[in-house]
């Protein structure tokens, strides 16, 4: 019995790829089972036959039968992870072995016992219990296996360019912005409804009220404790509490509403944003303030934003203001990953009606390509809801508001798995062909890049005078054979590359697609 992490596909390439002469152990297999069909018999009964053919009387035969006996262990490994291949994550498009989902497979192929775990990227994957069940069915059907045990677990929550962050933030695998850049449209009741949506669905939520001089969030929700408390040896902020998600408020503070200037108010939502003990959370859920100002993008450039939910309602006026925020998020990279059309539509008298018009929503969708649309009904209980301090969905969790608000919360779960994904490999150094691979998100755009060409494009102080435009760094300075020590996403619009002189380098999505490119591929160098 041993444990195994299941192969990376670097692993797997360098498997393929490395020819090596058969071991004694294996020559031992062969010699022992001569003509027989080794694929048509039980694991057992192959450990069984070899021990009836070769009884060992030296230290060199016993050390034989037990590579041989190691042989058989990873013949049954292999076979469990090729059943398990057969299971496609839908957002991803790849099986769960090649995406690293299977960890700690113990294989026993004496009792027929396999047992293993699936890391899923979050708690509140809403197919989990799919892959749970088809993981057990797969594995069991293999002929030799008697039991199967199967685990589930999630990813520890961490962001993928933590080392930039404030301690607060680094453990929060996923920020997600609510904002409509207008005043009125139901952006909160959104935003709490979907924060306590996600904590439903198992994941470890936080909600951060941006708006220092209207908050809602003391409204929205009712926690025991209604002030925020200080820890005095770390000097951070401790959250309260309500329903097990955490929250901040300068609604909380005890302050009330702010009577500032907005350089003060920036300062003020970067302290209790980035102060505060969060803890491992899932995802943090930002209530936007109004507009497109100092505030909003001071947040947008503090904060890693996986992605935003833009709430708007059926009226031209709502849409003018929308487009406006949408633009700003697709300035800042942040990719917008769903539409809620707030108060679109009553039912009375058996009809449908629409008393502030229709299409706000579908038109955003459409002109900025948003792939998701969602609408809210004008309900009274939702309205109620709000100012009673128990959010709709804990209210009434069976009710058609409460449906819609779980198919959101599956969509911004997919949506931020893809994301996160496609963000993780954007930029990759493929050491066997020394060439920078670059697959941009949102893009088909896929190619090679030469390290020392990312090197001598480094358009930073260091390398570029910012006063003339003179080029500092010369071409003799980088040599050829250069390559990157490290590569780490930076937010959602470039990379860090980390090189041996020690130097790091920011190179944005729209730099490496300008430069130039490998044409002809190398080889891959077989180790």
């Amino acid at each position: 019995m041993r444990i195994l992490q299941a192969p990376t596909a670097a692993c797997v390439y360098a498997a393929v790829a490395t020819s090596k002469p058969q071991s004694p152990g294996v020559k031992f297999v062969e010699r022992q089972f001569g003509g027989i069909n080794k694929n048509s018999l039980p694991f057992s009964t192959k450990r069984r036959r070899l021990l009836q053919l070769h009884t060992p009387i030296s230290a060199s035969s016993s050390s034989l039968e037990a590579e041989a006996a190691s042989i058989l262990t990873r013949e049954a490994e292999d076979d469990v992870l090729k059943a398990l291949a057969q299971i496609i994550d839908p957002d991803f498009g790849t099986d769960i072995v090649s995406c690293g989902f299977v960890k700690d497979l113990v294989v026993d192929d004496v009792s027929g016992e396999v047992s293993f775990r699936l890391e899923l990227t979050t708690p509140a994957c809403p197919v989990k219990d799919m892959f749970e069940k088809q993981a057990n069915e797969v594995v069991a059907a293999l002929p030799w296996v008697q039991n199967v045990k199967v685990t589930m677990s999630a990813q520890p929550a961490k962001q993928m360019y933590s080392a930039q962050l404030p301690a607060g933030l680094q453990t929060i695998s996923n920020i997600i912005a609510v904002s409509s850049c207008k005043g009125g449209v139901g952006k909160s009741t959104v935003a709490v409804n979907l924060a306590y949506t996600l904590a439903g669905m198992g994941a470890r939520v936080g909600i951060f009220d941006a708006d220092v001089y209207g908050p809602s969030l003391p409204t929205m929700v009712s926690p025991e404790n209604r002030l925020l408390e200080m820890n005095p040896e770390k000097k951070t902020i401790i959250p309260t509490e309500y329903l097990g998600v955490k929250m901040v408020s300068f609604g909380f503070a005890g302050q009330g509403r702010a009577i500032m200037r907005g350089p003060m108010v920036s300062g003020v939502i970067n302290q209790l944003l980035t102060t505060t003990e969060w803890g491992e959370l899932d995802y943090l859920v930002i209530d936007m303030p109004p507009g497109t100002g100092d505030i909003q993008l001071t947040l947008c450039q503090v904060v890693p934003l996986t992605a935003a939910v833009i709430v708007t309602t059926p009226q031209k006026l709502a849409f003018i203001d929308v487009a406006k925020g949408v633009r700003m998020f697709s300035k800042l990279k942040v990719p917008c990953v769903a539409v809620v059309e707030n108060m679109c539509h009553f039912d009375a008298d058996g009809k449908r009606f629409y008393p502030f018009g229709r299409g706000s929503g579908s038109q955003v969708v459409e002109q900025f390509g948003i792939p998701h649309l969602f609408d809210l009904p004008i309900r009274p209980t939702l309205s109620a809801s709000g100012d009673s301090g128990m959010p709709e969905v804990v209210a009434d969790p069976q009710g058609e508001v409460s449906e819609i608000f779980q198919n959101l919360g599956v969509c911004v779960v997919q949506q931020c798995a893809k994301i996160r994904q496609q963000v993780s490999t954007a930029v990759m150094y493929d050491k066997s062909i020394k060439a920078i691979k670059v697959k941009v998100p949102d893009s088909d755009d896929e190619f090679l890049l030469h390290p020392a060409t990312v090197r001598r494009n480094d358009r930073s102080a260091q390398s570029v005078d910012e006063w003339t435009g003179e080029q500092k760094l010369q071409f003799g300075d980088i040599p050829e054979d250069i390559e990157p020590e490290e590569i780490r996403p930076m937010g959602n619009y470039a990379v860090s590359i980390t090189w041996p002189d020690g130097f790091s380098q920011i190179a944005p999505y729209d730099q490496l697609q300008s430069m130039e490119r490998l044409v002809d591929v190398p080889q891959p160098i077989l180790a």
